[in-house]
């Protein structure tokens, strides 16, 4: 028998722990959304304007309810965050357009929309993520980790929400690609699979402050290529080769790989 000791701690735990929304309804309500946006995804397709509003307005009560039950941890009310979440909708689904489009232009062995939309990993990963993101920027607490930790999961792609990712974001393959909390990337950024974006330091001290590149515009990072630092910025149209470890900035229109021999090369 357990002694009575520790199940009074964890008895004490169960009555004094705070309400918060089931991980399986949090990951539900969010799959709903997608399916919703992405239709590619399902076979259960919306046939009327009327019914497509029913949907969205489930969607609406559905997060308000969840947010409810973690109301004291909110900086606004219930009903505010989640009608505001609504208005997200249309510019976080106008920007996975755009990660679709670089999607389809950027692989050759992509042949359509619906094959990137079905198949590919990188866009389940960064639809989960542009909503989470949408989370975060309301300052909603637990949800948006929740969802792309589900992702994760999912995919093996590891994006935090409160990291900062423009349009025309393009994950090849997508395996094992880690992106920090305070990184920033610009549009028309293009890494394959094993990248991290990662911090120098992991000391609790500098939980306030930028731990995580910059990464501008048009930039392409290769296999298994190491980026860190807060203050490290990857110049725009550079190129970051495979396996490269990099911890200081670089100018724009840079290329930095390594050679057969291992020597590294920068141009």
């Amino acid at each position: 028998m357990l002694p009575e000791s520790f199940l009074a701690e964890i008895l004490q735990k169960h009555q004094t722990s705070r309400p918060f929304p089931a991980t399986s309804e949090i990951k539900k309500l969010f799959t709903k959304i997608v399916l919703t946006l992405f239709p590619e995804q399902t076979r259960m397709h919306i046939q009327s304007p009327e019914e497509l509003k029913a949907v969205w307005e489930s969607v609406e009560n559905g997060l308000e309810s969840m947010l409810h039950a973690m109301k004291a941890d909110l900086k606004e009310s219930p009903q505010m965050l989640s009608a505001a979440f609504m208005q997200k909708i249309p510019a976080i689904y106008a920007i996975l357009l755009t990660d679709v489009e670089a999607m389809v232009n950027g692989d050759p062995a992509a042949t359509t929309d619906y094959e990137v939309i079905r198949t590919y990993p990188g866009f389940y990963a960064l639809a989960f993520y542009r909503l989470a993101h949408g989370l975060h920027e309301l300052q909603i607490p637990l949800i948006p980790r929740i969802l792309t930790e589900y992702a994760h999961s999912k995919t093996g792609i590891d994006i935090h929400p409160g990291a900062q990712i423009g349009q025309y974001f393009f994950m090849d393959h997508g395996t094992g690609i880690v992106i920090g909390e305070t990184c920033v990337i610009g549009e028309h950024v293009k890494i394959y699979q094993g990248v991290t974006l990662g911090a120098l330091s992991v000391d609790k001290k500098m939980a306030s402050t930028k731990r995580h590149p910059t990464i501008e515009n048009h930039v392409v990072i290769y296999s298994g290529a190491t980026i860190l630092g807060g203050e490290t910025v990857v110049g725009e149209h550079s190129v970051i080769g495979g396996n490269v470890w990099l911890t200081h900035s670089v100018a724009p229109n840079t290329k930095i790989y390594h050679q057969a021999n291992s020597k590294l090369i920068q141009e």
